[in-house]
């Protein structure tokens, strides 16, 4: 819950900044899990401090403290006006004329107030999953886990602005590992920690964490009798699980805007979209659509402002495959002189926002999955990565998957292991030929998304039908 203290500390804040906001995070992380029918050490995580951020003249500077006293949040703010002096003079941003936000309020999450299991009660339903998973002597190994995650934030400026939000995170977790004749394989639920959700105990279901156990370690066992996935060009199938992984990296990443602006050159690299191509570069087929949303309440990124108090809504990136806007909070809006979204996020309370993505979403089609499937005479479904490699531009690519099926002649037919599939951005988007309708489409997350000096690693969402690409290089693992 929002402390009121730190509103009275807040409010008794004075200084010679034009403009000032505090932004205060506590955050809370309980980890639970079962390894091979073993309960795991319980871990818990306390976060809490306050980043100040002070505007003098043209410059801007920041300060964190631990100390949320009347007399820390002061001593930060008066340090964070004091750099922002020292700023002014080679400052990219005449922070005089920037934005300010302007609205108040709050969000909190869907079922927030839902009552949690216990300790004893996580550790007695991941025990479930994890000895159901024993199905065979060739399953070596068996995981089940769940992370619970507090948020809880209050942003308030010198200008009155007050915005409450408080975050309740779930992600559950399941893991089994086949081997047999020198041969390993690894089946997750929806890939490594990807089923990051917003909300209370729904997310086991909408997850299918229930039988998750048995069911990963059948697929493990077919992989292990499988065929290697055989090279060469295809029509490929991927499940949204998949999808999540390519979305994330070959559109989220590329349209970062100050990435394209060059701030991550040194770091994670740039992209290979300029600021020239909005409102007329073609980015995929007339296909796709895709949307920066913060408003679906169950996703993990979900929010009604930034951390630079901008309101969040929804908002196309691209439209019917042409590229409309990037990923760009208000300051690099105003840098590039470009239209953005609100999606200036910090990692936690010692971090500065920077553009980071958070719901990115394709819009389903008109496809069945059923119908995506008949219509491809030679190609391949995959699902659930395993790996990635992006070149430093955010433009060739290299992913592989934990599962692959032939598609033959309409049909489903041979289960492959370690299949893989390569391309370029800046046509394999291009090549997509079908999207599948809502029935199709998937919701995940992850809190793993790296980014920033320095470092931040924050969660993100993507949900997405299943789409299929057309003429695709496909290969097997060594």
């Amino acid at each position: 819950m929002i402390d009121e203290q730190w509103t009275r500390s807040a409010a008794a804040l004075k200084g010679d900044a034009e403009f000032w906001s505090l932004r205060i995070v506590d955050d809370r992380t309980d980890e639970h899990a079962v390894r091979n029918d073993v309960a795991q050490p319980y871990a818990t995580i306390r976060d809490r401090g306050a980043l100040l951020t002070a505007w003098c003249g043209a410059g801007a500077g920041y300060a964190a403290t631990a100390d949320l006293s009347k007399t820390g949040l002061q001593a930060a703010l008066d340090v964070a006006s004091a750099r922002a002096r020292a700023s002014a003079a080679v400052t990219l941003i005449d922070h005089r004329s920037a934005p300010r936000p302007t609205v108040s309020g709050s969000y909190v999450s869907p079922n927030a107030e839902a009552a949690l299991p216990a300790r004893s009660e996580w550790i007695e339903r991941l025990a479930h999953e994890c000895a159901a998973a024993a199905i065979d002597a060739r399953i070596v190994e068996r995981t089940a886990g769940m992370r619970v995650a507090h948020s809880d934030q209050l942003y308030v400026t010198s200008d009155g602005v007050r915005i409450e939000q408080r975050f309740r995170y779930l992600m559950p977790q399941m893991t089994v590992v086949a081997h047999a004749n020198g041969d390993t394989q690894v089946r997750t639920l929806g890939g490594f920690q990807s089923l990051l959700a917003q909300g209370a105990m729904e997310i086991l279901a909408r997850y299918r964490f229930e039988g998750s156990g048995a069911a990963l370690a059948d697929e493990a066992l077919q992989l292990l009798a499988a065929p290697n996935c055989p090279s060469g060009v295809r029509d490929l199938l991927l499940m949204p699980d998949q999808m999540m992984l390519q979305i994330h990296e070959s559109i989220g990443h590329p349209l970062e805007l100050d990435r394209i602006l060059g701030d991550e050159r040194n770091f994670a690299g740039s992209s290979f979209v300029t600021p020239d191509m909005f409102g007329h570069y073609r980015y995929g087929s007339d296909l796709l659509n895709v949307t920066f949303d913060p408003s679906l309440p169950e996703q993990a990124a979900s929010y009604a402002f930034d951390d630079e108090g901008a309101q969040a809504r929804k908002q196309y990136l691209i439209r019917n495959g042409m590229l409309e806007r990037p990923l760009g909070g208000t300051l690099s809006q105003q840098r590039a002189r470009l239209a953005g979204v609100a999606n200036s996020r910090a990692l936690n309370w010692n971090r500065a926002p920077i553009d980071r993505m958070a719901n990115l979403n394709i819009e389903p089609g008109e496809s069945r999955l059923e119908d995506m499937i008949a219509g491809i005479e030679h190609g391949i479904l995959m699902r659930t990565n395993t790996s990635w490699s992006i070149d430093d531009r955010r433009n060739k690519f290299q992913f592989g998957c934990e599962f692959g099926q032939l598609i033959e002649n309409g049909r489903l037919t041979t289960v492959v292991k370690q299949p893989n599939y390569r391309g370029v951005s800046a046509s394999f988007w291009r090549s997509l030929k079908a999207v599948g309708n809502d029935a199709t489409r998937e919701v995940y997350g992850t809190p793993l998304c790296g980014k920033g000096e320095p470092a931040q690693v924050i969660h993100v969402g993507h949900a997405s039908p299943a789409c299929v690409f057309a003429d695709v290089d496909v290969f097997g693992g060594a």
